[in-house]
């Protein structure tokens, strides 16, 4: 009787292990880089910090997986003080995604404030912020596939955006080479338009598609400062905004929506 009852027991363990590992690889993750608007500047409430978001998980620093809460660049390996992440365009962009899909969202967010793209660039030792990004990335694939990338960058290269889109082309290029997807959608995010150089670098960014394919990009017209004219970073309302597009843009080049909803469970 004993040996039928562990016998008994055994399977249903087994059972549930083979099930818990077979929902690892149900997370759909997104890759969320760049300096301190992807990082989080926009006001962060009290309840922020409390509040489970529906659906959707953050990778954290020994690579498991949480329920997300903000800040979202807490676990970032290349971020500054924790008190200066905030609010980002992960928080709008991932309910967002979950809501249209129906899939669960694992996020990966590995921002830096006040990083150029040339501290991004693969091969860049000193900084290691490529190298950062591969390892998190790498983390996140016991759990699911990466989706896309969410790039917002450019407030340290606004005065020189004649060369950014031929960088950034080798970065995305060796991105996918890494993560093992030539296709990887990759979505870049318009600077604050009262910024200095905005125009121009905007008008820049906006060209993305013509010289990296699978690429987008999301406007930030409308989406309102954090302080003044002087302060490069979106207000709270505006991260949200900018997050929103974000979503919107990676369900366009995905080809999800609503009809292709998948009820899934952790």
């Amino acid at each position: 009787m004993m040996k039928k009852i562990f016998a008994a027991v055994f399977v249903l363990i087994t059972a549930f292990c083979l099930a818990s590992c077979s929902r690892r690889k149900d997370f759909d993750v997104y890759l969320l880089l760049g300096q301190s608007n992807m990082a989080g500047r926009g006001t962060m409430l009290a309840e922020d910090t409390l509040n489970v978001m529906e659906g959707v998980w953050l990778l954290d620093g020994n690579g498991r997986i949480e329920p997300a809460r903000s800040p979202l660049n807490k676990y970032s390996t290349i971020r500054k003080e924790l008190s200066m992440q905030q609010v980002c365009p992960g928080n709008s962009f991932a309910e967002k995604i979950h809501e249209a899909t129906g899939r669960k969202v694992l996020l990966v967010v590995n921002a830096r404030g006040g990083s150029s793209l040339e501290e991004w660039m693969p091969g860049n030792k000193e900084y290691g912020y490529f190298d950062a990004a591969v390892a998190r990335a790498a983390q996140a694939a016991g759990y699911g596939t990466v989706k896309a990338v969410l790039w917002h960058q450019g407030e340290s290269n606004s005065s020189r955006p004649d060369t950014y889109l031929d960088s950034l082309a080798v970065l995305v290029s060796a991105l996918r080479k890494s993560l093992g997807n030539d296709r990887l959608p990759f979505v870049a995010g318009e600077v604050g338009h009262w910024t200095d150089n905005a125009a121009a670098f905007n008008e820049e960014i906006s060209r993305i598609t013509d010289c990296i394919p699978y690429s987008g990009c999301v406007s930030s017209e409308g989406c309102s400062m954090l302080k003044d004219e002087e302060d490069p970073h979106f207000s709270r309302d505006g991260q949200i905004l900018l997050g929103r597009r974000y979503a919107d843009k990676v369900l366009e080049m995905t080809g999800m929506s609503d009809d292709e909803k998948q009820e899934t469970i952790l």
